[in-house]
């Protein structure tokens, strides 16, 4: 097999001698391949593995070498196999991936220019649990608009982001962080700002983007002095401002959505599985379990939570994030990196959960379905549906977007964007609405935006999903056309039917300007005055819902997709709401319909 592998390199390496398209970079020499009417470099490492001692620690730089880089499958970082975090397209693995994962792909136009290209750099989804460079194909947007994108995997759940004196209090420097998958993220940036001129890329221009986890390590970037610099330009598509503090990653004291997978509960159950029960163990013993064990046996133990259950993951811990959390921060002069910057959400963001949920949806196998190969999903009460959806995804746009771009205006950033995604046109079949069952839901955006339906597996859903239409052709153009325009000149400029994007405002009236993307009759700049106080009070009129149900929408709007705010905001409602109850709603109805 050595010999094999020894061949097989030779060979490789006589061929990127004489290759046009082999760059020789900082962690060797990768050979580009066309495809799609585009160059694609894949698997380069940017970061020495983080295994062994490195686990849990700072991403190390890769001395500079010409070592030749082969195609590396299944290199993407260990997580729970899921369809919808996308990695059971690529693995049948309960627990799937590796540790050795710090790797991007670079796309590039195959035309030759004179100057160098606008990059964009892409952070995938996932909640920062799951997800994985290899399920975007930027292909069409890179040949039509020509930029250079470059896609990256990160360390994902608590092998990304964990806090435990057995592992912080043995490090010194940088290593003692909690956000080790943060920092990947802006090694990453760090090569391709010292790499990406090779390729044709100018690193004086470089627009970090992402969506959902992705746009929560964009927000989390701009306000990390340790990526001061590296990025010019910044797209959040349905982001948040979530972290946790030090002490509540380890040790919680009152029961939330992360205590149960708190450091403290998770180490401990480790412990007594592998030593004996009940004991007291040292911080030396507890640290040679943690670094003993496998990635792949160290996650299994977050694999089996709940759908109401979380992980602690970005911490404010003073090295990477500011103490002060993600969300203040963003509103302090002292550390945000202030650069031109789009924040934006989907219309109906929460369906893409809502139509998975037993409580909201049941399946039918009848005869019908089988002509598809897929059972009838029925909707149970399509109005209580769809008031869910309006208000969690109105609750989205407040706390992913609003409030962080009121709080870079706040800290001097006037190049402020803002948009809402609200294209649906989607079959209507005999199986399911698509229409009405996901709308303009949750990353739903990001196949119109690359071009490539892989995200949601292709052929057939992606017919149900993406049918061929004038509708979507426009809408896929001029997203193309906005992020393009906004990665070449710090602003997205106007449609192709000169509809002009606007600044981010708010007037005197607190109505905040945005662009609704859409197709062709749709697509304008609109404005709303949405506010949790107004949602409190329009839910309490709400005939679609139940009282139970106000109070579990309530619940879910002000403790979901951002810190708990319950508290400080339930007293705007004018009925009566039990937080316990609530809560126990939630978990007695947590049930997910079973989509193998």
């Amino acid at each position: 097999m050595k010999r094999l592998m020894s061949f097989i390199a030779i060979i490789f390496l006589i061929s990127v001698n004489g290759d046009e398209l082999a760059v020789d970079t900082s962690s060797g020499i990768t050979k580009g391949y066309i495809k799609n009417g585009v160059i694609k470099w894949s698997d380069i490492p940017y970061a020495k593995p983080p295994i062994g001692d490195l686990r849990w620690k700072a991403p190390r730089k890769i001395a500079k070498n010409s070592n030749i880089i082969l195609p590396k499958n299944g290199n993407f970082c260990i997580q729970r196999s899921s369809i919808l975090g996308g990695s059971s397209q690529f693995s049948d693995d309960p627990i799937s991936g590796s540790e050795d994962c710090l790797y991007l792909d670079i796309y590039s136009p195959k035309k030759k220019y004179n100057k160098s290209l606008p990059v964009m750099f892409w952070i995938h989804g996932g909640g920062n649990t799951s997800g994985l460079k290899d399920l975007y194909d930027f292909s069409k947007f890179v040949k039509k608009h020509n930029v250079i994108v470059v896609v990256i995997n990160y360390r994902l759940g608590p092998l990304g982001w964990f806090t435990h004196p057995a592992i912080q209090e043995f490090h010194d420097g940088l290593d003692k962080t909690s956000n080790f998958g943060t920092l990947d993220i802006i090694s990453a940036l760090e090569w391709v700002n010292k790499n990406i001129s090779l390729f044709k890329g100018n690193p004086n221009n470089i627009t970090i983007f992402g969506e959902s986890a992705g746009a929560h390590n964009v927000l989390s970037l701009l306000v990390s002095k340790n990526s001061k610099g590296l990025f010019h330009k910044a797209i959040s598509m349905s982001g948040y401002t979530e972290s946790i503090s030090l002490k509540d990653a380890y040790k919680q004291d009152k029961q939330t959505s992360t205590s149960n997978y708190s450091s403290w509960e998770v180490v401990n159950k480790i412990a007594n599985d592998k030593l004996i029960e009940n004991k007291k163990y040292s911080r030396n013993e507890l640290r040679e379990i943690l670094y003993n064990i496998s990635g792949k046996e160290f996650y299994q133990y977050y694999a089996n939570r709940e759908s109401f259950e979380e992980l602690p993951l970005l911490t404010n811990d003073g090295l990477v994030i500011p103490k002060i959390g993600l969300k203040d921060a963003l509103s302090k002069k002292e550390h945000v990196n202030i650069v031109p910057t789009i924040a934006g959400s989907t219309r109906d963001e929460v369906k893409i959960w809502l139509a998975f949920s037993e409580y909201f949806v049941t399946l039918d196998n009848s005869a019908t379905s089988y002509i598809f190969g897929l059972p009838k999903v029925v909707l149970n009460n399509e109005s209580a549906y769809e008031a869910f959806n309006y208000y969690r995804s109105s609750a989205w746009k407040i706390r992913g977007v609003n409030e962080p771009l009121n709080s870079l205006a706040s800290a001097g950033n006037s190049e402020l964007y803002s948009y809402r995604f609200d294209w649906d046109d989607r079959r209507r079949l005999i199986i399911a609405n698509f229409k009405s069952l996901f709308g303009a839901g949750h990353a739903l955006e990001i196949p119109l935006l690359t071009g490539s339906t892989k995200l949601v597996g292709g052929s057939p859903v992606s017919n149900f999903m993406y049918p061929k239409s004038i509708s979507k052709f426009y809408t896929s153009k001029n997203m193309m056309k906005f992020w393009s325009n906004f990665a070449k000149y710090g602003e997205p400029g106007s449609s192709t039917n000169n509809v002009e994007w606007h600044r981010y405002e708010v007037d005197e009236d607190n109505f905040s300007s945005f662009m609704i993307i859409d197709k062709r009759k749709n697509l304008k700049m609109s404005s709303d005055d949405i506010s949790f106080k107004k949602l409190s009070n329009e839910i309490y009129t709400d005939k679609r819902l139940d009282e139970i149900e106000k109070c579990v929408v309530l619940y879910q709007m002000l403790t979901y997709v951002g810190n708990d705010i319950y508290d400080e905001n339930i007293k705007d409602y004018p009925g009566k709401c039990d937080r316990k109850k609530s809560e126990n709603f939630i978990i007695n109805n947590a049930s997910v319909i079973d989509i193998d």
